[in-house]
């Protein structure tokens, strides 16, 4: 068979192993011809090089990013919490269609991206963005189902085996990642979590997409006291955070503060400037010299007044010392060099003292997750697990949730006091438990953006038992829980911290299509085109439809006010004014006029015919000249 073949060719060069297309689009094995011949010749066979980083369907991928959504935001007032006053959003759907509704009312303006997104274990699911079939085409095509026969939405698992394994993970993270930059500030930052399994491939697109000029670091994060134990060659006991900026010269990232067992590790010594300058630690002034050079070849007199050459003496010529002669009579006249006698020779060291930040507070300028003592141990996984299950009665909903420590370090590491973070695989919600520990700790005033699936809860899980059925109705429940026992620790911070959140859903339009031909329509459906709103949307879901497509974000304030009877919402006081009203008389219009919103909006059948929407711009030309009126 053409696949055995294929595969035979595989074992005995695996660098030419590749993906095509058959005649239904599915993706196969198969191999570079070209590739096959350099291998198998002496000579260099003639085709042009490039540096290239692709896979089958980057083109798609890039595609899909660029393609506008028809779907909006439905708020879920009795998903919410404190809702009227609350700045946090808490979003269900799939994160590629959020990402596109979000474009024009978060351009530019959050400060940092988490991410904890399908590591492609091969026994994870992983987004499908197969839009162009139905949920039971996409169900039979892709095998949406878990073992329990249960229909995961919006999602496929993504095996090894699977001739498209690596490039179905690139599909799902490209466009995502591209839609995340522009959400980015010129100074924020993105963390994304990932394991060996995609990590290569996951540098290799960020390199492409936000530019190898501005990357970050990778942090290596151990997570376990062990290595995988079903691990038959090596035990991993990491994983990795990789970082890049929107901007690199326009980054600032905070550094992080030392503890005290940290800072007697990396500077043990004390002098009489520790007030001043802090520990330190001191190091051999003389160095091996790969490049000789006579400036850096001189003697310095020893306190008994000898002369201390780099190396064996002034004929060592294989070494120098690492500072100039001007630096060392600074470091002199400074105490900033130590001298000791080891038997009858002089040696002298240069101090290096603790590095601080504007505020005098000692930092750490080395990566603070690898080590594993009693200080790191809360960065790992040991108690993310436990601590989680403490939330929910000992009970466990989710499987490898991050620390919460983890995170509040990242966003210490990269945000302000005042900043938005946003997370789109926000799973278990540990990103907005972070965000309020660290806000009743520090007295910040964070906000996050969170967006998951409603994915299903599996039929005989925990979860299931315990009344849930939806992943998302656990994430709010725990953000619920975390906030009381924040609360319990931080009394203070209640009715002083935001707590709650809005919720919303990702939804269809609100407004029916109405882009049909003369001839699509029948005599039924005449009647049902009277009203370009969908049954059963309310005001609210066309108010927020009209703030998204206008740009401004979901966390604005919103009063509601009556006018003669008729209820009128006034956004962020008076950046817009709605009345989607049935009917609205001529004084409720007048009124709205004369607090000259920047914008005001009415829904088309308030109006009863053609001359009353003149009269409406008349009102607003005499009253308000300058707000921007829409009928929708």
């Amino acid at each position: 068979m053409l696949s055995d073949n294929i595969a035979k060719i595989g074992q005995l060069f695996p660098e030419v192993l590749t993906e095509s297309s058959d005649e239904n689009g599915r993706l196969r094995p198969a191999i570079d011809f070209d590739k096959l011949r350099q291998f198998l010749s002496r000579e260099i066979v003639e085709g042009r090089e490039y540096y290239e980083f692709t896979w089958v369907g980057k083109r798609g991928a890039i595609a899909e990013a660029g393609k506008p959504t028809t779907q909006t935001l439905r708020p879920d007032l009795e998903e919410s919490v404190d809702f009227d006053k609350s700045e946090n959003v808490f979003i269900t759907g799939d994160n590629l269609e959020v990402l596109k509704v979000l474009q024009e009312s978060y351009l530019g303006k959050i400060d940092m991206i988490y991410i904890d997104p399908p590591y492609n274990t091969g026994k994870d699911f992983v987004y499908s963005d197969k839009f162009q079939m139905s949920e039971e085409e996409l169900s039979d095509e892709m095998d949406l189902r878990d073992e329990d026969g249960l229909q995961r939405v919006g999602l496929t698992r993504n095996e090894k085996s699977s001739a498209r394994y690596h490039s179905d993970w690139l599909n799902m993270m490209y466009p995502r990642l591209v839609l995340a930059r522009n959400l980015l500030k010129d100074s924020g930052v993105i963390f994304i979590s990932i394991d060996d399994n995609e990590q290569a491939n996951l540098k290799a697109i960020c390199d492409e997409i936000f530019g190898e000029e501005n990357f970050v670091g990778t942090f290596i994060r151990r997570t376990i006291n062990s290595g995988k134990q079903d691990s038959t060659k090596v035990s991993d006991y990491h994983e990795y955070c990789l970082s890049y900026s929107k901007s690199i010269t326009k980054c600032i990232l905070n550094r992080r503060k030392k503890s005290e067992t940290e800072r007697q590790k990396l500077y043990p010594l004390e002098d009489e400037y520790v007030n001043t300058r802090g520990r330190y630690y001191i190091s051999q002034l003389d160095k091996g010299s790969l490049q000789y050079s006579d400036g850096l070849n001189f003697a310095i007199k020893a306190p008994d007044g000898t002369d201390i050459w780099p190396g064996e003496g002034f004929h060592d010529k294989s070494k120098i010392f690492r500072w100039s002669k001007d630096k060392v009579k600074w470091g002199i006249d400074n105490d900033y060099l130590v001298f000791k006698k080891q038997g009858n020779k002089w040696k002298v060291y240069a101090k290096s003292y603790e590095f601080r930040d504007n505020n005098d507070n000692v930092i750490v300028p080395s990566n603070p997750y690898t080590t594993l003592d009693h200080v790191q141990k809360e960065f790992s996984n040991f108690n993310a697990t436990p601590e989680l299950n403490k939330l929910f009665g000992n009970k466990k909903y989710f499987d490898f949730p991050k620390p919460v420590p983890f995170i509040m370090d990242l966003i210490k590491y990269a945000m302000q006091k005042e900043s938005k973070i946003l997370d789109f695989f926000a799973g278990s919600a540990t990103t907005a438990d972070a965000v309020m520990q660290l806000n009743a700790e520090d007295g910040g005033n964070r906000k996050y953006i969170l967006c998951t699936l409603d994915e299903q809860v599996a039929d005989k899980s925990a979860a299931k038992e315990a009344g849930y059925e939806t992943i998302d109705q656990i994430s709010r429940e725990r953000i619920r829980r975390a906030t009381k026992k924040i609360q319990e620790e931080h009394p203070e911070t209640v009715g002083q911290q935001d707590f709650g959140f809005r919720a919303y859903k990702l939804d269809t339009s609100n407004f029916k299509d109405v882009s049909q031909t003369p001839d699509s329509f029948s005599q039924d459906s005449l009647f049902d085109s009277v009203s370009n709103i969908k049954d059963g949307r309310t005001d609210l879901d066309l108010l927020f439809q009209i703030m998204l497509t206008w740009g401004m974000e979901l966390s604005l304030p919103i009063a509601k006010t009556q006018i003669d009877g008729t209820d009128v919402y006034n956004v962020a006081d008076g950046a817009l004014i709605a009345c989607f009203a049935d009917e609205i008389s001529e004084n409720v219009l007048r009124q709205i006029a004369k607090e000259e919103p920047l914008r005001a909006v009415f829904k088309d059948e308030s109006f009863a015919n053609s001359a009353a929407k003149i009269n409406l711009g008349q009102i607003f030309k005499e009253e308000a000249p300058n707000t921007k009126v829409k009928v929708v």
